[in-house]
């Protein structure tokens, strides 16, 4: 048995620094403290350490370009090292723990154990606060040296206008939220004054006088009654209820819960942020998360309402993953648009287990970005065979709950029916292959196997192609509509094979030659779908195609060939189904229209290291947009042909100059915006 005693001399003014780790062969009797300084309320301090610049591992032309860094050349009073050598360092605290109540500072001596509560436990780190001002340093020689630059706009800014304002009487809400913001926090924190500290060393005589308080000062028990308590006391004592514990726990982020977490809601709500987060599972893995003793009834009662059934496996629903009012994240497409998508994706793994990403984007026209996402969430890529669902057939589930998964195929009738009217899709891709039918694995079929097949259908095709052709010729002719066209000329195109994606030959066999939502792969290629259009299509093309480049650019004078597409891929997400844009649109044709509606391309001199593609490098500007600025923006736009980047001075002038006129600086604000 031990002896315990409780010293009350350091209570409420003992703490526990903890310093960084250091070499074994030095300790911190050793290191000199220049100085210690604390802020009592906040519990924090600042310590500063003197570096031995004699040691061998000290770089010491490295401590000097340190302080020529952060005092410059000269040295005075405010300089941090007046040594010109980096000779001290300065470490700043952090509480290790916001309760400490529990913890003691321990002395055994002769027997006896003598404890003293700590009333704070603070963690020492280097501070870089003087790198802070080595860049202050560097910005007001960049500032000095840029100041002839920047004079003229200092001199246009020294007139402005000043609007005054009344504030409104403060209200109790907003008083809280004030008191409670970060930056009225940091201020009362700055506000506290710094409380000077001096350090005694281990061996001073003034740290072995303070280090005798560690002892309890009266070994009888009548001055330690604390101890004197019924053992269950006494255990409360040690570990008492703490309700402050509970509140300090680190927040997790809001779209992270714990298992303890999740079991405390609602099970429809468990099913809901696991359907969420996992996006396919099975349902014996979600009954071994819910844990033992849920019902199973109420569980495929829940489930039904998040997520729907996709061979024997449960995927969650679109409108979970896509809430009302919001977009994508990629291209800004609504979420109505971004769940009819998904479920397209959902519907053809319930007819197969193998989708290609190439169809999908072919008819939901969605950005490659989206589908990727979409086939992310239930299947994986496989090199030339295209996306596999992520899981096996649950036949177990299937055998054992017939009436849900009649249910499920009832509502994917449903849904089949809604996609056939939004996509137009054909007959035969919304009944599923015999061969699939009676198999329940699908057969592979190689990428160059798929390009063969492809070949003799085109070759089959041609003859009744021809005659198709001849047909409209004829009626051509008779109406003195059109010029003539050698039957020569009709070509048949022929989609690339991917190296990720096999071509998909058995489906959607005039919709995907060289189509990638609404815009042809191939950009020299002004042909459309089967190599021509009807004349009277091709002039309802061209006009719709018109109207658009013309809305565009007189909202937005100047784009790139990158962004005016992705442009025209929202206006033909917003279109209806069998709209005539859908008929296939070519870069070409795009950028051919873009120089018949008034604009011009700007051959703007990028550097040659730049990292951006070459559709962003390609930049069309409105030329004549029949305004009282079209002079000046003109002007700009010949600047910017010779050099990308400019100053504004320089445009002002040449501005001033080529128009004749001198334009203020709100008239060259809105040229330039």
């Amino acid at each position: 048995q031990i002896d315990v005693f409780l010293a009350r001399s350091l209570l409420e003014k003992l703490y526990l620094f903890q310093y960084p780790i250091r070499p074994a062969s030095m300790t911190y009797d050793d290191v000199t403290h220049l100085s210690a300084k604390i802020k009592p309320k906040q519990q924090k301090v600042e310590l500063e350490m003197a570096i031995d610049t004699l040691n061998p591992n000290y770089c010491r032309s490295k401590g000097e370009q340190i302080a020529l860094n952060v005092d410059g050349t000269c040295t005075d009073e405010t300089s941090t090292y007046s040594s010109k050598l980096m000779d001290k360092q300065t470490f700043c605290s952090s509480q290790a723990a916001s309760n400490v109540s529990r913890y003691a500072a321990a002395v055994y001596k002769k027997g006896e154990l003598h404890l003293t509560p700590l009333h704070g436990i603070l963690q020492l780190r280097p501070s870089f606060t003087y790198l802070d001002k080595a860049d202050a340093k560097h910005r007001e020689r960049e500032a000095a040296n840029e100041g002839g630059d920047s004079s003229q706009d200092e001199a246009e800014d020294d007139v402005k206008q000043i609007t005054v304002r009344f504030s409104r009487p403060e209200t109790e809400q907003a008083r809280q939220r004030r008191v409670q913001s970060y930056e009225f926090l940091q201020k009362r924190q700055a506000e506290e004054h710094w409380v000077h500290l001096h350090y005694y060393g281990l061996k001073d005589s003034r740290s072995e006088h303070e280090r005798q308080y560690l002892f309890s000062q009266g070994h009888g028990f009548a001055e330690n009654t604390e101890l004197i308590k019924s053992p269950s006391e006494y255990l409360m004592m040690l570990m008492p209820p703490s309700i402050e514990e509970e509140n300090d726990k680190p927040v997790a982020p809001s779209n992270v819960l714990s298992m303890a977490q999740l079991r405390t809601l609602p099970l429809a709500d468990q099913i809901k942020i696991l359907m969420k987060n996992v996006k396919v599972m099975p349902f014996a893995n979600l009954m071994s998360l819910l844990g033992s003793g849920t019902d199973s009834t109420a569980v495929l009662r829940c489930i039904q309402q998040v997520a729907m059934l996709v061979q024997g496996n449960w995927v969650v629903k679109s409108d979970v993953l896509y809430p009302k009012d919001t977009s994508s994240p990629h291209s800004g497409v609504p979420a109505e648009v971004l769940c009819r998508g998904r479920d397209f994706v959902m519907w053809k793994f319930t007819q197969d287990r193998w989708v290609v990403r190439k169809e999908v984007a072919a008819v939901t026209k969605l950005c490659p970005e989206d589908v990727k996402d979409f086939l992310e969430h239930m299947s994986v890529a496989r090199i030339n065979k295209g996306w596999e669902f992520m899981l096996p057939y649950d036949e177990d589930f299937v055998k054992k709950h017939p009436d849900i998964v009649q249910r499920q195929h009832m509502l994917w009738m449903g849904i089949q029916a809604k996609l056939e009217k939004v996509y137009n899709l054909l007959k035969e891709h919304s009944t599923p292959k015999k061969q699939e039918a009676q198999s329940a694995r699908p057969l592979l079929v190689s990428g160059e196997q798929r390009v063969n097949m492809a070949k003799a259908k085109v070759k089959q095709n041609y003859g009744q192609l021809e005659k198709e052709f001849q047909k409209q010729k004829a009626e051509m002719k008779s109406n003195d509509t059109s010029d003539k066209i050698d039957v020569s000329n009709i070509r048949i195109k022929e989609e690339p094979v991917s190296d990720e994606e096999p071509m998909d030959t058995s489906a959607y066999k005039g919709m995907n030659n060289g189509i990638v939502n609404g815009l042809h792969a191939v950009e020299d290629s002004t042909d459309s779908l089967n190599g021509h259009l009807p004349g009277g299509c091709v002039d309802r093309v061209a006009q719709e195609l018109k109207a658009f480049v013309s809305s565009t650019f007189k909202k937005q004078f100047v784009l790139t060939l990158s962004e005016l597409k992705r442009l025209f891929n929202l206006h033909l997400a917003s279109l209806p189904p069998g709209h005539t844009l859908f008929s296939g649109i070519s870069d070409k044709m795009l950028q051919d229209m873009v120089l018949d509606t008034g604009c011009k391309q700007i051959l703007v001199p990028f550097p040659p290291q730049t990292a951006a593609s070459p559709d962003e490098l390609k930049v069309y500007a409105l030329w004549e947009a029949g305004d009282t600025y079209d002079q000046h923006r003109q002007v700009l736009l010949e600047i910017f042909s010779k050099n990308y980047r400019v100053r504004r001075n320089v445009i002002q002038n040449q501005l001033s100059q080529e128009c004749g006129e001198d334009l203020n600086k709100q008239e060259v604000d809105r040229v330039l915006k």
